[in-house]
């Protein structure tokens, strides 16, 4: 039996949530992004596979708001340096800096734009794209992330990974053109706030269904590859998705939006450029550098790193 592990959204949702977000995009960004969407769909995922190798990769996926009292999302410093002054870097590292992540990415694409990088557009528009459907996650905003704490462990993969992967089929996504944000630094903290405002119905419905359901049906087998593979049956995941009256939709169709509110935010911002001008695919160093990652990726050793990791 293989275990499931806890990563928001999962591979299929963090791959879906870009791949819709380029068509949220205006006719002067869709063109490029479009040509690029696999390579955005792919991508996807890799802040995850640096998690356990890269050092302080696991600090930005996440924000343990409530180590930091009950109004944490409107006292905490929106500005790294501030926060690092506060706080200190060791509680930061410790407890997640997914907002202060998503805003030096944006600086650092909207550079990416205005020196017409394609490169760099397109890895961090992919990076940024991860960073930013993370915030939406409520369990990336507590420390209580997997039910460890409230003898609900396994959670988490449910609320992000089972459910997207048998419901969204069905789901609503349509969410209408991305949007400008005049300030992407507070919008991304109102997102991780709507998610930690949700912590509370994510944890609760969960107790109250399973003592409801006798452990034979909250659980069942599946066949992955060729593993068998624990995981919470059909029943129960349909189950608990009525129970939450749509919210994994809801936080999915606000993740691709902000994602594609970010990527043309970042190129406003850097004076629109013509995306029509540059060239529709990465370059063949970056392509090798990429194959390098992933190759150093897999062989590298895997430690075991504080933060929403097991």
């Amino acid at each position: 039996m293989v275990p499931r592990q806890p990563r928001a959204w999962g591979f299929f949702g963090h791959r879906l949530i870009n791949r819709l977000a380029v068509f949220t995009l205006p006719p002067e960004m869709i063109g490029f992004y479009k040509a690029n969407i696999n390579y955005l769909t792919d991508n996807a995922t890799r802040p995850d596979q640096r998690r356990s190798v890269v050092a302080g990769e696991a600090a930005r996926h996440f924000l343990d708001a409530d180590v930091y009292g009950p109004n944490a999302i409107a006292q905490l410093p929106h500005n790294y340096a501030d926060a690092v002054a506060q706080i200190g870097e060791d509680s930061l590292q410790r407890h997640g800096i997914v907002p202060w992540q998503v805003a030096r990415m944006k600086y650092q694409l909207t550079e990416a734009f205005r020196t017409h990088d394609t490169d760099r557009i397109l890895h961090l528009s992919a990076d940024l794209g991860h960073y930013v459907a993370d915030a939406c996650v409520p369990l990336h905003t507590t420390r209580n992330y997997n039910g460890q704490l409230s003898g609900q462990r396994g959670i988490h993969g449910l609320w992000e990974s089972r459910l997207p992967e048998l419901l969204s089929a069905n789901y609503d996504f349509f969410t209408g053109p991305a949007p400008y944000l005049d300030n992407p630094t507070k919008t991304i903290w109102q997102a991780v706030g709507r998610a930690h405002a949700a912590v509370d119905s994510v944890l609760c419905f969960e107790e109250e269904l399973t003592a409801s359901f006798p452990e034979d049906r909250k659980f069942g087998f599946e066949e992955r590859g060729n593993q068998t593979v624990r995981t919470y049956s059909r029943d129960f995941s349909r189950a608990y998705h009525e129970r939450l009256h749509g919210q994994v939709e809801r936080q999915m169709r606000r993740a691709m939006q902000l994602v594609g509110a970010m990527w043309y935010t970042c190129w406003v911002d850097a004076g629109q450029p013509d995306l029509d001008t540059l060239p529709k695919s990465l370059s063949a160093e970056e392509k090798q550098r990429l194959m390098a990652e992933e190759k150093e990726l897999q062989n590298a050793p895997h430690s075991s790193i504080a933060g929403h990791d097991e």
